[in-house]
């Protein structure tokens, strides 16, 4: 994990006749220092008591200014870790593509680790998605996707098993799109619904997240040009971690 910056706040005065509150003062201070890079993206944070006494504040004002900050997306608990500042977002646009491919073009290097890959029936609700009987056989496979020592995203997928070659070690070296593209399978068009929730026990496991915290989702249905469903995904992702953008259009 990053290294933590001490003594960063130690020339920073606030105001304590001002009517902004304590707290809102110290949140600036610190979302200053992210902004100028005096605190780096992916550092740990001091602990409250350091960064009270710097500014001259109680730990419960310093507590409630990283709480807001934590609530911005700008802080983030990490278990066993303590506070850190959130990594830069990931900017995705709401495309036909995968993370993977988005990583690569941000110029951050993807890892991936294969948690399972076996062969199912179908499970009912996911067949009713696709439009295929239940119980056909499908590979079902769940990834952890990591960028520098982040996990940014745990990800399950369904795919007809006739629908291409692969394996773990495939799916650990490339995305599923270039996989699919590799073997001939083009991902044309999709449906997908995009979502938040509050983090279970897998992702407060997988993603090194605290218990509660927000995780967005996002599933997707994809197609091939003859409108034959070749994918399912379900995944999910550190709230802090992403954006999503897309463009609007008048009819």
């Amino acid at each position: 994990m990053g290294e933590q910056v001490s003594g960063v706040l130690a020339r920073v005065k606030l105001d304590h006749g001002s009517p902004v509150p304590l707290y809102h003062q110290a949140a600036r201070a610190l979302e200053e220092a992210i902004e100028d890079g005096r605190l780096p993206r992916g550092g740990r944070l001091e602990g409250e008591i350091s960064l009270a006494e710097q500014l001259g504040i109680s730990r419960p004002t310093m507590r409630e200014a990283i709480k807001r900050l934590v609530e911005k997306g700008l802080l983030i608990r990490k278990r066993g870790i303590g506070t850190m500042v959130a990594p830069k977002p990931v900017r995705r646009a709401v495309a036909l593509t995968s993370l993977y491919d988005d990583l690569k073009e941000s110029g951050r290097e993807p890892r991936t680790r294969v948690l399972s890959f076996k062969e199912v029936p179908c499970p009912p609700e996911i067949a009713d998605q696709l439009g295929i009987a239940a119980s056909t056989p499908m590979l079902r496979f769940e990834r952890l996707r990591v960028a520098g020592l982040d996990p940014i995203a745990l990800m399950r997928n369904f795919i007809p098993v006739d629908l291409l070659e692969i394996d773990t070690g495939s799916l650990e070296q490339s995305g599923l799109y270039e996989l699919m593209r590799e073997g001939g399978v083009t991902p044309h068009m999709a449906t997908q619904a995009i979502g938040a929730r509050k983090a279970g026990s897998e992702e407060v496991e997988r993603l090194e997240i605290e218990p509660g915290d927000p995780v967005l989702t996002m599933s997707r249905v994809a197609y091939d040009p003859n409108g034959r469903p070749i994918e399912h995904g379900y995944h999910r992702y550190p709230a802090e971690s992403y954006w999503f953008e897309m463009m609007l259009m008048e009819l």
